[in-house]
């Protein structure tokens, strides 16, 4: 109990840590906030050289990245590679309850800020993780030799992560990835992510008449953008909730009855669900359980649509153009390009001659779906969870949303396992982020006996599991 004691004593020092950076409006794509981008990373980078880390600051594209490593390598040991993001999303001040969102408050048991658990709180949860795993070390260095890529872009893809793995490959070379931008089940009830689904996104504008045209001159006798989109969106799915582009579902698997079980054996309350999420109600498709079509099952969304005068005074108007924004989340052996496709495909199968379209599929930034392979890496996660929440069993989840999870195991010929510290509860993206403290204790903990589990592997047993 060593460790849980180190983190009880320092829990002011870790809150006051974590409320300092989220001042920072590290705001991701946004260009008056670049600058903040580069002092979120150069504040990380302090903190990390108090740990006694050696770090370096990386150029991204108009973004930095942070990388950190121990200075003294430990022969013989694996080498593992942490992943995170310090950027964070736009936020909407009038949709703050709690506090502005770039001035930390605690409340309940809750810190409120935006990046307070997406995903500012699981780097801090790394960090003092390492400084309690250290305490407790004969050495004061860890059982593994512990590198750090703390990226700016992820809130906007990641579009220059392909290039900076490339750039700097043996810089950052490892056995294992541990990716930290996910969540937990339940605070009583802590499950390890070992899926995550893939994304595509895509806008689709929509063009009527060349130009707004008064309703009430043209109405009846007019192509309206607005009502080809609205047809569009509702024949994305069928009465059932099953998506409709060609081919779709051909490479999805069905469920092994091993994965079914892991998610049958999570708590799940429909009516507990609902209002932790503040979704209101379930639904999706039949025939499967809302964790399935969460974690195992693909999904379409449209984010957001936008015509006509939805600001300011109405002008009575049909709008020249129409455009949605679309979420495609993918599973194993379906390929974002082939996605991609499809969409487009459909797309062009449902629009009318009497407007005019374009689909623009971001194929700069898609990222596939990965499935951590099982092997001595996961078995150690596990027992580090165990041992860091205090619990006899741990579950098994999947992370509905996506991450360079796919790239990261690629470019190193490496496993990827997931950890996180967020809940579904905490308002990641959206008004009065929050992060619940004792979680993050408790997710610092199960970091500091994780190094302590991989430090029993070899580099081959956990490059072995790669699968």
């Amino acid at each position: 109990m060593a460790i849980e004691r180190f983190l009880e004593d320092h829990r002011d020092d870790i809150t006051a840590e974590l409320a300092d950076w989220v001042s920072i409006p590290s705001v991701a794509g946004v260009a008056q906030h670049a600058v903040d981008v580069t002092r979120s990373a150069h504040w990380l980078a302090g903190v990390m050289r108090g740990v006694g880390l050696r770090t370096e600051v990386l150029p991204a594209g108009d973004s930095s990245a942070v990388f950190a490593e121990w200075p003294v390598h430990r022969p013989g040991a694996p080498t593992v590679l942490i992943y995170s993001h310090h950027d964070v999303r736009h936020a909407k001040p009038e949709e703050w309850r709690q506090t502005d969102p770039f001035r930390a408050a605690v409340r309940d048991g809750r810190l409120y800020g935006r990046g307070a658990s997406d995903a500012k709180g699981q780097v801090i949860a790394h960090v003092w993780g390492l400084r309690a795993h250290l305490a407790g070390t004969a050495d004061r260095a860890p059982a593994v030799n512990l590198k750090f890529l703390v990226e700016g872009e992820e809130e906007v893809g990641s579009p220059n992560l392909k290039d900076l793995l490339r750039r700097h490959r043996s810089l950052l070379e490892c056995d294992l990835v541990v990716f930290s931008d996910t969540v937990q089940w339940q605070a009583d009830a802590p499950a390890i992510v070992t899926s995550m689904r893939g994304t595509i996104l895509a806008t689709l504008t929509v063009t009527g008449p060349d130009r707004d045209v008064h309703s009430g001159v043209v109405s009846g006798a007019s192509p309206n953008p607005v009502h080809v989109l609205a047809d569009l969106i509702h024949a994305f799915h069928d009465g059932d909730r099953r998506i409709m582009l060609p081919g779709f579902y051909d490479p999805v698997e069905a469920l092994t009855p091993r994965r079914r079980r892991d998610l049958e054996d999570l708590p799940f309350d429909e009516q507990s669900w609902a209002e932790r999420t503040e979704t209101g109600h379930v639904i999706g498709e039949p025939g499967y359980t809302p964790k399935e079509r969460l974690w195992a099952r693909p999904s379409l969304e449209v984010l957001s649509v936008l015509a006509g005068d939805p600001d300011g005074v109405p002008r009575a108007v049909i709008p020249s153009t129409a455009e949605a924004s679309i979420s495609i989340r993918t599973v194993p052996n379906q390929r974002v390009h082939e996605v991609a496709d499809q969409l487009r495909a459909f797309v062009r199968g449902h629009m009318p001659d009497s407007v005019s379209w374009e689909l623009d599929v971001d194929e700069l930034t898609p990222q596939e779906a990965y499935v951590t392979p099982d092997g001595p890496a996961l078995d150690a996660l596990a027992r580090a969870v165990k041992r860091g929440f205090g619990e006899e069993a741990v579950g098994r989840m999947g992370n509905a949303g996506g991450g360079p999870a796919d790239l990261l195991a690629t470019t190193f010929d490496a496993p990827v396992v997931f950890f996180g510290t967020g809940l579904p509860e905490d308002h990641w993206h959206a008004g009065d982020e929050s992060v619940d403290l004792a979680m993050l204790l408790r997710g610092a903990a199960s970091l500091a006996h994780l190094w302590q589990e991989l430090g029993e592997a070899s580099p081959e047993e956990l490059r072995g599991s790669r699968g």
